[in-house]
């Protein structure tokens, strides 16, 4: 996701490297780096100009000063005020944001609308799951009658939320929304989410029954629910539905796949109205609200701490987090604890998705290979831990060579893989133990506060990603195979040797 907006801003704060001031001139080459990737981006053509033209306005004033924490003056550089000017425009491109919705109806009703293959379903079953998480009683309404997989969809979904799902076979669209609505009303039902039917294209019937359906059951929230993958399509499309229906607003989905992040940028500015929820992947929780400071911020490279931070509190509890985090930088940490905090990151999305959002890091992503960030590599580390007993789980440091040996055959995998995984997890718990120590000295705090405000906070997190433990900042080395000297002859017969020789070293371990 916005890896082609992202690239473009990178390479236009390249340009100004070394820079002692913004001019017309060096702020042009960077200024086309960034009209480049928005084209790219699928950003629409008159928005392109518009951010571009304020970009130049807000960059080209004069360069500012801040005072550090301790009372110095920090000159802030070119680059800097360059991707300050960049963020600022971004945020208000994309706001000001209303993520509200209006729930005082009796019922209140949600009316989902949009194009085909959109998302409209898995949308409306992650809309009942925020309700329900904030105290509300929906009721989902199978109003797509062309399409039985919509129906059967949603009835799946329904069924895992716990929530009931009105359809009736056979019935149209606009009496089916009445009736679930009056049906609402007498179990005591107060939110009623009408998943409408989609075409392949905007077409009269289409229009015509959707506005036949607002007309008749008046819904407090019409929202268009469009598929960011679409990229400049959405905004035409967009525009014809809020011409037929003024919907009060978007939700973008399927952030997490190829998309370029486009209709994020023009969806709001040319047609007036806010993106109010971001949709990633097929899991029910995943649906946020929309901020435009944190896109911006990962469009930026900069990350999305806050974001991050409000997706792990909704995954953990705080107090067992609290007390997870006193017992990691005391050294106290175990294989239990390991597999809970993996299984907690998996609730959260996939990992490179997750990495994108820290900061420092997130800038970092293009640099860093794709396998290094493989999901899968979590399951077959999980598998590992899976082959220990409850003993080696909870006390690490019990385990020697024959229980390598052991958990390897149990998970299919070499002994070496199991051996470098310990190894990895020790010096990583010791490491996180001297975290824990520093924090408690007050002068080694010190220190590492005066480290940062100097700036050397990027060779400090540098000199950890080379360090074991850190996943997904280094991707494993791969060793050199002594075997590459020899002929193939060789090799075959050498590898023969070793083969047998770890047969008989198992006998013996399993004896």
């Amino acid at each position: 996701m916005l890896e082609v907006l992202t690239r473009g801003f990178k390479n236009a704060q390249l340009k100004l490297q070394g820079k002692t001031r913004l001019t017309e001139e060096n702020i042009g080459d960077a200024l086309r780096e960034v009209r480049t990737s928005l084209i790219q981006g699928d950003v629409s053509i008159g928005v392109v100009r518009a951010f571009v033209e304020q970009v130049k306005q807000r960059a080209l004033g004069e360069i500012v000063h801040l005072k550090a924490p301790d009372g110095s003056t920090i000159r802030v550089t070119p680059q800097d005020h360059f991707v300050k000017a960049c963020y600022d425009e971004l945020v208000d491109v994309m706001g000001p944001v209303d993520t509200s919705l209006d729930l005082e109806g009796d019922p209140a009703i949600i009316m989902l609308v949009g194009l085909q293959g959109s998302g409209k379903t898995t949308t409306a079953g992650k809309l009942a799951k925020r309700l329900l998480g904030e105290g509300h009683k929906p009721m989902l309404v199978a109003a797509d009658i062309y399409r039985p997989a919509a129906i059967d969809q949603l009835m799946v979904l329904g069924r895992k939320l716990g929530v009931p799902v009105f359809s009736i076979q056979g019935m149209k669209p606009v009496d089916l929304a009445k009736m679930a609505v009056s049906q609402a009303r007498n179990v005591g039902r107060d939110v009623v989410i009408i998943d409408t039917a989609g075409r392949l294209a905007i077409d009269e019937t289409l229009m015509e029954e959707l506005e036949q359906i607002k007309a008749e059951v008046t819904p407090q929230n019409i929202l268009f629910v469009v598929d960011a993958m679409i990229g400049q399509d959405a905004v035409r499309t967009a525009a014809e539905f809020d011409r037929r229906l003024d919907f009060g607003g978007f939700v973008l989905t399927k952030l997490d796949g190829d998309a370029r992040g486009g209709a994020a940028l023009s969806i709001k500015q040319v047609t007036g109205k806010p993106v109010k929820f971001l949709g990633q992947g097929e899991e029910l929780d995943r649906l946020e609200e929309f901020r435009p400071e944190g896109l911006a911020q990962r469009i930026l490279g900069m990350g999305d701490v806050v974001g991050l931070m409000q997706d792990f509190e909704k995954h953990v509890d705080q107090e067992e987090a609290e007390a997870d985090a006193k017992k990691i930088l005391q050294g106290k940490f175990t294989y239990d604890d390991f597999i809970k905090q993996m299984k907690t990151i998996r609730r959260m999305g996939p990992l490179r998705e997750i990495m994108a959002r820290m900061p420092l890091i997130g800038g970092m992503l293009d640099q860093i290979p794709e396998e290094a960030f493989d999901d899968r590599e979590m399951d077959r580390t999980l598998a590992i831990i899976h082959s220990m007993t409850r003993q080696e789980r909870r006390e690490p440091d019990v385990l020697e060579p024959s229980r390598f040996r052991r958990i390897a055959r149990g998970c299919g995998r070499e002994v070496d893989e199991v051996e470098a995984l310990h190894d990895r997890f020790l010096q990583a718990r010791e490491m996180m133990a001297g975290l824990g120590g520093m924090l408690g000295n007050p002068q080694a705090m010190a220190g590492l506060q005066k480290q940062m405000a100097s700036g050397g906070l990027g060779e400090m997190m540098g000199g950890m990603a080379g360090m074991p433990g850190m996943p997904g900042l280094e991707p494993p080395k791969k060793k050199k195979d002594p075997d590459d000297d020899l002929s193939v002859e060789e090799k075959i017969a050498r590898r023969k040797r070793r083969k047998a020789a770890r047969k008989k070293r198992n006998r013996k371990g399993g004896d």
